[in-house]
């Protein structure tokens, strides 16, 4: 990762999560909406039922040790080691996510069994087979480079562990490539959200395939999570989170602003939202 992106991302990320935790709470990623998109619920129930929606999917029941990888402020670490009364550790390239993640886990209780790190998810400092879940919600589309992001996911699984990796996506190219018009529309995705690049999930099945993980299951929950951007620009729209945003700097204001390529990407089918998952 080189040093640039390594510090935006860093950057937005120390400066975005305390308003978003304010406004949204502790999970910060997209919420489930039923299979239809069309289900009406509370915006941060929606983002619980996600998590469970993708443990059912996985079949994933249990877990001893798990790893987040991108973990934020320690909402699905904390979440899952609860869950699953398992020990957690969360990875985050921003030392205030981890510094928070790691007081929200003493206010859970949970600080004997869960730790946070900030570190580099294509260098990460475990031992091979350290995990028998590795859990990567909305942190891929960050990686420069997926292929050994996922190697680094892979080495780090125990075996008979699983690797769930839910990404951003672009629309599949096999039947057409991305036109000029996606491309920009993409590059400002990239811009505002610090991003390198994403690919297609079928992209990302075939380096599921050479790791090798076994078992390997794919799925575009695109229309599921969809109305999450309507909810977040909704939200955005309010006294506190306009004082917020005065207080969280120029990229946070930046990507409030922008809130609606995301929208706008899934509407035109360029944005998925993809599901991977596979065991070692």
């Amino acid at each position: 990762m080189s040093t640039t992106l390594y510090q935006q991302i860093q950057q937005f990320y120390d400066a975005s999560s305390g308003l978003w935790e304010q406004i949204w709470g502790e999970h910060m990623h997209h919420g489930y909406y039923g299979t239809d998109g069309k289900q009406q619920k509370d915006r941060r129930q929606a983002q619980i039922d996600l998590i469970e929606e993708l443990l059912n999917w996985s079949g994933v029941k249990d877990a001893d040790h798990i790893l987040d990888v991108g973990c934020g402020i320690g909402g699905s670490s904390l979440y899952l080691a609860q869950k699953f009364n398992a020990k957690s550790t969360g990875i985050t390239l921003s030392p205030v996510q981890a510094t928070r993640a790691t007081q929200r886990a003493l206010e859970a209780n949970l600080g004997a069994r869960s730790q946070f790190l900030v570190a580099n998810a294509q260098e990460m400092p475990f031992a091979d087979n350290s995990f028998d879940l590795v859990w990567s919600l909305e942190s891929g589309e960050h990686m420069p480079d997926k292929t050994k992001f996922l190697q680094e996911c892979y080495r780090v699984l125990k075996p008979g562990g699983t690797l769930i990796m839910v990404t951003w996506c672009h629309r599949p190219t096999d039947q057409s490539p991305l036109t000029a018009d996606e491309q920009k529309h993409l590059q400002d995705i990239y811009r505002v959200y610090c991003l390198p690049y994403v690919i297609s999930l079928p992209e990302y099945e075939e380096i599921a395939h050479q790791l090798p993980l076994n078992n390997i299951r794919t799925a575009d929950w695109s229309t599921a999570v969809a109305p999450f951007w309507n909810v977040v620009i909704d939200s955005a729209f309010t006294p506190q989170a306009f004082l917020g945003l005065l207080f969280s700097g120029w990229s946070t204001i930046q990507g409030a602003l922008s809130l609606g390529l995301m929208r706008r990407g899934y509407e035109r089918g360029l944005i998925r939202f993809g599901l991977l998952c596979g065991q070692k």
